[in-house]
C-alpha cells in the first residue's frame, strides 16, 4: 500500500512539474521551431521530459528509504540517468557537441553497468551464454543504441510516452508470472506512473516536447531494466526486448538503410517509418496510439508467454520482430524522404 501511494505522488508531482517548466520553456525561449526536418507544425516549448527525471528520482529515493530497492540498483538508475538526463538538459538548452553527448553516455552506461553487477548469461532455446568481459562492451554498445533509438523515435506527439508507459506494464507484468515474490516490478511501474503524469501534457496536440533530457533518459533506464531483469530470471531480458521491438525495429532498419546508402546517418532526418506513417494520415494521434495497441495486443501478450515459459525468449523475439520488420518496410522505414507512400 505504501508503494502504490508512493506512485500516485509520483504521478501527480510529475502532471504539476510539466506545467511549471512548460512555463518556464516558454519564458525563457526553450521552444522548438518547425522546419523542413520537423513533424509538428507550431513552436512548441521543449525539455518537458525533465518532469519524467526529477519525480522518478524522488519515488527511486523512496523506495529506496522502504527498502524496497537494493542500494545497487538505486545508484545505477539514478547516477546513469543523472547523467543522461542532465546532458540531454543542457543541450536542449542551448547545443552540446556530439562528442560530448555521447561520451557521457558511454560513461552512463558505464556507471550504471558497474553498479547492476554481473551480467546476466544469454538464454538461447534453453542453453545459457556466458559473455564473460566482452558481454560489458557489448551491453554498453546495447544501452547507447537503445538510449539513442529512443531519441530518435521521438519525433510525434505522444510516441515516446505511450511506448515507455506500454513497456513498463509489461515488463511488470512480466515479473508477476516469473518472479511474483520479488520486488523488481516496482521500478517498472514507479517509471510508469511518473510518464503517466507528463503524458497528460505531451498527448496531440502535444503542448510542450520531451527533449533529449527525456528521451534519453527514459532509452538508458529502460535499457538497464532489461538487463536487471535478465539477472533476475534470463528469459525476461527477451521479454524486455519483445516489449521495445516496435522503436527497435523502425530505429534499426531505418538507420541500417540509410547507412547502406551511404548517407550520413546521424543528421537530422524524417524517414522514420513513424514519419512517414504520420504524413499518410496527416496526423499524430492515431500513429502514437497505434504504437500503443500493437505494443498491448501483439508484444505483451508474446511478451508474457515468455514470461510464464510457454515460449523459449529467443524464439518469441523472432516471431514477434517479423511482422514488425514487414512493417517497417510497407510503410518506408530508411527509404529516401522524397519516396512518400
Amino acid at each position: 500500500m505504501i508503494s502504490w501511494g508512493i506512485f500516485f505522488l509520483i504521478a501527480g508531482l510529475s502532471l504539476l512539474l510539466t506545467r511549471v517548466i512548460r512555463h518556464y520553456a516558454v519564458t525563457r525561449n526553450l521552444v522548438d521551431i518547425p522546419n523542413k526536418r520537423s513533424s509538428h507544425q507550431v513552436p512548441t516549448p521543449r525539455g518537458g521530459g525533465l518532469a519524467i527525471v526529477a519525480p522518478f528520482f524522488v519515488g527511486l529515493l523512496c523506495l529506496w528509504l522502504i527498502g524496497s530497492l537494493p542500494t545497487r540498483i538505486f545508484l545505477a538508475l539514478s547516477g546513469a540517468g543523472g547523467l543522461v538526463a542532465w546532458v540531454g538538459f543542457m543541450d536542449d538548452r542551448s547545443h552540446v557537441a556530439p562528442h560530448w553527448r555521447l561520451g557521457a553516455h558511454f560513461l552512463g552506461a558505464a556507471w550504471g553497468l558497474f553498479w547492476l553487477g554481473e551480467l546476466p548469461p544469454l538464454s538461447l532455446f534453453g542453453h545459457l551464454l556466458y559473455l564473460s568481459w566482452p558481454g560489458y562492451l557489448l551491453a554498453a554498445l546495447y544501452l547507447v543504441w537503445l538510449l539513442n533509438l529512443y531519441n530518435f523515435m521521438d519525433g510525434i506527439d505522444g510516441i515516446a510516452g505511450i511506448e515507455a508507459i506500454t513497456v513498463c506494464l509489461g515488463g511488470g507484468l512480466a515479473y508477476a508470472l516469473s518472479a511474483p515474490a520479488g520486488q523488481d516490478w516496482l521500478v517498472p511501474v514507479l517509471l510508469l506512473f511518473a510518464v503517466a503524469g507528463f503524458l497528460y501534457w505531451n498527448f496531440p496536440q502535444a503542448k510542450i516536447f520531451m527533449g533529449d533530457v527525456g528521451s534519453g533518459f527514459l532509452g538508458l533506464i529502460l535499457g538497464l531494466l532489461s538487463i536487471r531483469a535478465g539477472q533476475v530470471e534470463p528469459e525476461l531480458f527477451w521479454c524486455w526486448g519483445i516489449l521495445l521491438g516496435v522503436f527497435v525495429v523502425d530505429a534499426t532498419t531505418t538507420l541500417l538503410r540509410r547507412i547502406m546508402r551511404g548517407e550520413a546517418f546521424h543528421e537530422a532526418h524524417r524517414s522514420h517509418a513513424y514519419q512517414y506513417a504520420s504524413r499518410r494520415f496527416a496526423a499524430h494521434r492515431q500513429v502514437s496510439i497505434a504504437v500503443g495497441l500493437i505494443n498491448l495486443l501483439w508484444l505483451l501478450p508474446m511478451a508474457l508467454l515468455v514470461a510464464r515459459g510457454s515460449l523459449p525468449g529467443m524464439a518469441g523475439l523472432l516471431i514477434t520482430y517479423t511482422p514488425l520488420v514487414w512493417c517497417a518496410f510497407v510503410y518506408k522505414a530508411g527509404a529516401k524522404e522524397q519516396q512518400e507512400i
